[in-house]
């Protein structure tokens, strides 16, 4: 299984970015897809996910700016990124994880900068 994200690169503030991500390699759907991100010096931190992971507090900085969404059939996950804010910027990560799996896949990272 491979993952494969997109869409990073240079925004200004205030702007818009759309990553994807997409899954090959799968014989079968995945039970979550979400995104991380990691920016430098800090923790991994998850944004997003479908279905939202159990007993995980979200950054109330994310909601109403970031959406996600994911198309089961195609084994795809899309995060949409508005009113970015400086603080966003970080390499964002896409994962999957099967259905009672402890394991989840990867994508490679994709970089995010907010800067004017």
């Amino acid at each position: 299984v491979q993952l494969q994200a997109s869409g990073g690169g240079l925004v200004q503030p205030g702007g818009s970015l759309r990553l994807s991500c997409a899954a090959t390699g799968s014989s079968s759907s995945f039970y979550v897809m979400g995104w991380y991100r990691q920016a430098p010096g800090k923790q991994r931190e998850l944004v997003a996910s479908l279905p939202g992971e159990v007993n995980t507090k979200y950054s109330d900085s994310l909601k109403g700016r970031f959406t996600i969404s994911r198309d089961n059939a195609k084994n795809t996950v899309s995060l949409q990124m508005n009113s970015l804010k400086p603080e966003d910027t970080a390499v964002y990560y896409c994962y999957a994880r099967y259905f009672l799996s402890t394991n989840s896949y990867w994508g490679q990272g994709t970089q995010v900068t907010v800067s004017s």
